[in-house]
């Protein structure tokens, strides 16, 4: 028989669900369900059921081409790759290599990720970033700073050991669906679940405790939970005393801090937060969930370190339910900071600052210079780019016309660029400005590792061909590399795949043959015969004297407020049905025909004032521009308040690009606007 099913991994979020394709005579025609698989034991969302709508589309780039006036003519790949090396090189040698910016693919594999990020540093660019950016730059360094360690403390199936699981700026119901499954296992088991959101969500309805707390107020709702914490004697003092520092300065600062002021901040009642606070305490094991509704906030990596600090003050780390559970994005977001795609870090999170990062990885990788860092974020290259300061970028697999926040600033920092060349699967917005566009292969259209949210790495055989001319990432990145007379001699993701192991230390035991089996292994894996590490911090944490440290956080101001001329406060988030900036989901025919366009949830109320029914298409203005929505009347969301989903094109010119000062994250969960009716 021709027809083979061959394991592979689903391309959307950071779950890191199971699935086989089914190939007949070289072509994906089905799926069928990975059972065994020890997180989604044979499920998929929506997204998941319909991958072969994207593998397949008649859209998918075929032929590398270059721009000719408005458009674009088919070109060969050696005057494409020829293009994009004479683009480097002239800025290089007219400007320097620091105008040299890359974007690595948190949709790509650690070994496309690692050569991208290796290529740009042996250039002598310290600028590489990825959408982790976007989204959880505040994990990596916000858990960094009290854990030593920026990545999920347990694994998600160890959350049905949870007797009490706390979410806070996640509706995972939508987000991360199949997580649903392990926390109802808990639920089912007797765990009490929090849930701390403005909106009324799917992930809401499953709640003890339903917290809607207003937006930009969760260090108030957590210093309220710890204050609770503490005067009700539910500390963890043993554990806070041994394997914990700065449990005084938290407590010093809590004194003069009430209940009555975090309730006035969070408009949640004071009694709803001593019941969340104590059920959250007393548990024997109780899980926190975050994502981007704790992230995307200029305090994101203050929020970060307030989760994780209440988590130390009860003593819920290190232990089988317990623990911090940051809900990843995209699907290989975790591997793309693993692998260095962060200006901060060198791979294995070997900070960019150290000397002593420079000089392992210049061993490493037998060269005689490398850029010291940090070098400029995704959000920083934008600024260099309108500064004349930045003028070549190679971006793969993302799309910051569509995803960064005011993605008018974004549009005219890469129409400044001297040279933009895109690496992608389909014609996105951002392709469409670049000179030179390379189509690339998809995720069952090469060989490659994975690593999901919960630090599970997972290695997939290429199963079909990528359609027309497009290659496999790391082929193109080699090609490019060898044009700019540097030793890429990778013929193989495997023989990658060796590097890394060799010299990234949470994957030295992570061999090919290991990380194929079902289930991969999760890092770290310090050899080859060690097991991996479902949880993380159970004797030590990842500091130099192995205690935690307990952050002392204040609360800051969103970075604007409502006003007489935008008396409304716009917030985003994800749904079901689509997935990002919506490149693919949007092309899915069964996806895109239930949730095909814009919309903004408006309350009852506002809806009454403003005068807009049901369906009635409205303009949402910003401060930074306007997007038509279609409105949908529901309490959902509070008066004052709105939501609208960012997958589609129109979210993103109106939200605020305002930054967390450390992670350099924008506040798209902050925006004030005004909303009329559509004349």
């Amino acid at each position: 028989m021709s027809t083979k099913l061959i394991p592979s991994l689903c391309p959307y979020c950071a779950v890191g669900c199971g699935l086989y394709l089914v190939v007949d005579k070289g072509k994906a025609t089905g799926i069928e369900y990975m059972t065994e698989h020890p997180t989604s034991e044979g499920a998929l969302c929506p997204k998941g059921n319909a991958v072969l709508e994207i593998l397949n589309h008649e859209e998918r780039l075929k032929y590398p081409m270059k721009k000719v006036g408005d458009g674009f003519v088919r070109i060969s790949w050696e005057e494409a790759l020829d293009m994009v090396a004479q683009g480097m090189t002239r800025n290089i040698r007219k400007h320097g290599p620091g105008t040299l910016g890359f974007l690595a693919s948190s949709r790509c594999n650690n070994e496309e990720n690692y050569l991208l990020e290796k290529m740009a540093r042996l250039l002598g660019s310290p600028h590489v970033d990825n959408c982790a950016r976007l989204c959880h730059s505040p994990t990596v360094v916000g858990l960094g700073a009290v854990f030593g360690t920026g990545a999920m403390t347990n694994n998600l199936a160890d959350l049905e050991n949870s007797k009490c699981i706390f979410a806070i700026g996640t509706n995972f119901t939508e987000a991360h669906p199949i997580v649903t499954r392990w926390v109802q296992k808990a639920k089912d088991n007797g765990a009490v679940v929090i849930v701390a959101d403005p909106r009324i969500t799917s992930t809401s309805w499953m709640a003890d405790i339903h917290l809607r707390i207003k937006p930009g107020s969760d260090i108030d709702l957590l210093w309220g939970m710890m204050k609770v914490i503490v005067e009700a004697g539910l500390a963890d003092w043993e554990f806070i005393g041994s394997r914990t520092v700065g449990v005084d300065e938290l407590l010093h600062s809590l004194k003069d801090y009430t209940l009555e002021e975090a309730a006035g901040k969070t408009g949640v009642p004071a009694g709803d937060i001593i019941r969340a606070a104590k059920a959250y305490a007393i548990s024997p094991a109780s899980a926190l969930l975050y994502s981007m509704g704790i992230t995307q906030h200029v305090c994101g990596t203050d929020n970060v370190k307030s989760c994780a600090t209440l988590a130390l003050l009860c003593g819920h780390v290190g232990r089988p339910g317990a623990g911090v559970w940051p809900m990843r994005g995209q699907n290989n977001v975790q591997g793309n900071c693993d692998m260095g795609g962060m200006p901060e870090f060198y791979p294995g999170y070997k900070k960019s600052t150290d000397l002593e990062t420079i000089e392992y990885f210049k061993k490493g990788w037998n060269v005689s210079n490398l850029p010291m860092g940090p070098g400029l974020t995704s959000t920083e290259m934008n600024d260099a780019a309108l500064k004349g300061d930045l003028l070549f970028m190679y971006i793969i697999g993302e799309d910051p016309v569509v995803c960064d926040a005011n993605v008018k600033k974004t549009r005219q920092a890469l129409e400044s660029l001297d040279f933009l060349v895109v690496q992608e699967i389909f014609m996105t917005p951002t392709a469409r400005m670049a000179d030179v566009v390379l189509p690339a292969a998809a995720w069952a259209e090469k060989d490659g590792s994975y690593t999901s949210m919960d630090r599970r790495v997972q290695w997939i055989d290429k199963a079909v061909d990528a359609p027309g001319e497009a290659k496999e990432g790391m082929w193109i990145i080699c090609q490019i590399a060898k044009r700019m007379g540097l030793d890429f001699p990778y013929e193989s993701a495997a023989q990658v795949l060796k590097e890394i192991v060799r010299l990234v230390p949470q994957y030295k035991g992570m061999t090919l043959e290991r990380i194929s089996r079902m289930g991969g292994l999760r890092w770290p894996c310090p050899d080859e015969k060690h097991p991996g590490t479902d949880i993380l911090h159970t004797q030590r944490f990842s500091t130099p004297d192995g205690k935690a440290r307990m952050a002392t956080v204040k609360n800051r101001p969103p970075g604007e407020d409502v006003s007489p001329e935008y008396p409304i406060l716009l917030t985003t988030g994800r749904i079901v049905l689509h997935y990002n900036g919506g490149s693919m989901t949007l092309r899915s025919e069964s996806l895109n025909e239930r949730e095909p366009e814009l919309y903004v949830e408006i309350n009852p109320m506002d809806a009454l004032n403003l005068n807009v029914g049901q369906g009635a298409i409205v303009v949402v203005t910003t401060r930074r521009g306007m997007a038509e929505a279609k409105a949908r009347i529901t309490e959902k969301v509070k008066p004052g308040m709105v939501f609208m989903p960012f997958h589609y094109h129109g979210t993103n010119i109106i939200t605020s690009d305002a930054l967390d000062p450390v992670a350099k994250i924008p506040e798209y969960k902050i925006a004030a606007c005004r909303i009329e009716a559509k004349v």
